[in-house]
């Protein structure tokens, strides 16, 4: 024993006198060493450098400590000194781009700029021309202006008089309201055979109907939903389109900074064609990007059986795909009338709730008992509070319960919101408020809701989780990727030549809207032991942008692109 002893010491005391006489490494080589301004997202830090080695990072610090891990011959060095902000990935934490890429592909996108009499003029006889020319059974778009579109137009006859023999149904720019032709009214049930009014109610929904009780084909929130269901979704997003799809949205995501995505309504077209392209194409390693789906509930459907549907699509779940969500909407759109609101509209009416308290309490405790998340869209502060009160009396703390948009908040609801762990994702680029819609809002809203909406500095506040979403294709004439929209939640604007700032008092810093870009949408994700920051550990998951969006004027910030 006291030879052996005597052996390993002999060889420690060689190994250190090697490695002072010949600089023995007693690091690893990295794979790659960056030097350059780093914005780690963690507690607002800068750092000089990172190290990676198989695609975490090993080191996160000074350069002079970065350089322990270059070997010659072996490490890659990126030197960015001067040339911009190195950041982690960013996360867009809801948008839709499986619907606005299929629409691309197998519908037409209309011109939110166009009027009526030009919609039913040239863009509709477009689609229709385009849909029968590829042998398509329906004609499918979205695009038109809620605002500029009057709601007591009989579309239905003017689309009949276009095309009566394929359903249409095109919607408008949020997805919220949709104009459909007789053909699928009928199809739907909203119709009868003989012309006469059939079903002219759906639950969370509207049914625009004429002077003699027939739909308009003017239909919004849940009787969208609902008719579209009649369409043939599985033309309109078949396994082949789904595949074909992912490709162009990842390449989109990437080339704009995303790295993680939150899908906010994978069921669109009622099939799970694009978790099975997904699955496929994470399985092939070609898939660089996390995804999360949310399969959604509609107010018209059993939710236990969508229920059931939402935890079989965790056999989806990979590498790159997280299934746990659930998702439901609260109310409608607060710029469209249809939001829960407190005080009432001005003209007295109230907005859309789609379920009660009690029924969104059960939800919630039925899918967290599943362990899956609750991601909701609300807008008005009364759906806000109703939403607020399902999650602290149904939800469990630790699923991350979230609100999805959030136009108004009620003051007393914050601290429940930061007390119980529930989340914000919110479209920070909607700060960008073009004069139209501030008209809008200022004519429709009570006070107090007529220039206030879309809170941000509050969450950051009251410590709660606040992550930023584009809604894509729901923009509103507003920029996708994650500095332009940095940008506009910095200054409360995107064109001044047609806007005013909007609620400046609710813009955040810089370092706030990377936050909410970056690490806060990881741990929407339930990605921050993995993704959202630069921290050893890590996947080494980072941008190099041309500019540095700390620093440079704040009207160039929309100026940064990945390099």
């Amino acid at each position: 024993m006291k030879k052996t002893k005597l052996w390993m010491i002999a060889a420690i005391l060689i190994c250190g006198m090697m490695t002072v006489m010949t600089g023995c490494k007693s690091k690893p080589t990295a794979d790659l060493v960056v030097y350059g301004k780093i914005y780690t997202a963690e507690d607002n830090q800068i750092v000089e450098a990172f190290a990676v080695k198989d695609g975490k990072y090993i080191y996160v610090g000074d350069k002079a400590g970065a350089e322990a891990f270059v070997e010659e011959g072996k490490t890659e060095v990126i030197d960015y000194t001067g040339k911009g902000l190195i950041t982690p990935g960013c996360g867009n934490g809801h948008a839709h781009y499986s619907l606005g890429f299929a629409i691309q592909t197998v519908g037409t996108t209309v011109s939110r700029d166009e009027d009526v009499k030009t919609f039913m003029s040239v863009s509709v006889p477009a689609a229709v021309k385009k849909a029968k020319e590829a042998g398509a059974p329906v004609v499918f778009g979205s695009g038109w202006n809620m605002i500029t579109f009057p709601r007591n137009l009989n579309y239905r006859q003017q689309l009949d008089a276009i095309c009566s023999d394929i359903p249409i149904y095109i919607a408008d720019e949020e997805g919220h309201k949709g104009l459909a032709n007789t053909i699928l009214l009928k199809k739907a049930g909203l119709i009868k055979e003989d012309g006469t009014a059939g079903k002219t109610e759906i639950r969370g929904g509207e049914i625009v109907l004429d002077a003699q009780g027939i739909p308009t084909g003017y239909l919004a929130e849940q009787a969208g939903t609902y008719v579209r269901s009649y369409l043939d979704n599985e033309y309109l997003f078949s396994p082949e389109v789904a595949k074909s799809n992912l490709v162009d949205i990842q390449k989109l995501l990437l080339s704009e900074g995303y790295t993680m995505y939150q899908d906010g309504y994978t069921s669109y077209f009622f099939n799970d064609n694009f978790f099975k392209a997904a699955q496929q194409m994470d399985q092939a390693g070609d898939m660089h990007f996390v995804l999360g789906t949310a399969w959604e509930l509609d107010s018209w459907t059993d939710v236990d059986s969508i229920l059931t549907i939402v935890s079989d699509t965790r056999k989806y779940t990979s590498e790159h795909i997280r299934t746990n969500w659930f998702k439901l909407f609260v109310d409608g759109t607060v710029e469209s009338g249809t939001g829960f609101i407190d005080p009432l509209y001005v003209d007295g009416h109230q907005g859309i709730p789609n379920w009660t308290e009690e029924e969104l309490t059960d939800i919630t405790r039925k899918a967290n008992a599943k362990g899956i998340t609750m991601h909701v869209h609300v807008m008005g502060n009364e759906g806000v509070n109703r939403i607020v009160n399902a999650y602290i009396n149904g939800g469990k703390d630790e699923m991350r319960n979230t609100l999805v948009h959030v136009y108004g908040v009620k003051p007393e609801d914050y601290k429940r919101m930061a007390d119980h762990n529930i989340y914000v994702t919110s479209g920070m680029l909607w700060h960008h408020a073009d004069n139209e819609l501030q008209d809008e809002l200022a004519r429709i809203l009570p006070e107090g809701m007529k220039d206030k909406g879309y809170p941000m500095k509050s969450f950051f506040d009251h410590g709660i989780n606040f992550s930023s979403h584009s809604d894509f294709p729901a923009l509103s004439g507003s920029p996708d990727d994650p500095f332009s929209i940095m940008e506009i939640v910095v200054t409360g604007l995107y064109q001044p030549e047609k806007a005013k700032p909007w609620w400046t008092e609710e813009c955040l810093t810089r370092e706030q809207a990377l936050q909410a870009l970056t690490i806060n949408v990881a741990r929407q994700m339930f990605l921050e032991d993995e993704r959202g920051s630069i921290k050893t550990g890590k996947y080494a998951d980072f941008l190099l942008l041309t500019k540095d969006v700390l620093d440079c004027p704040v009207t160039e910030i929309h100026e940064a692109k990945p390099a």
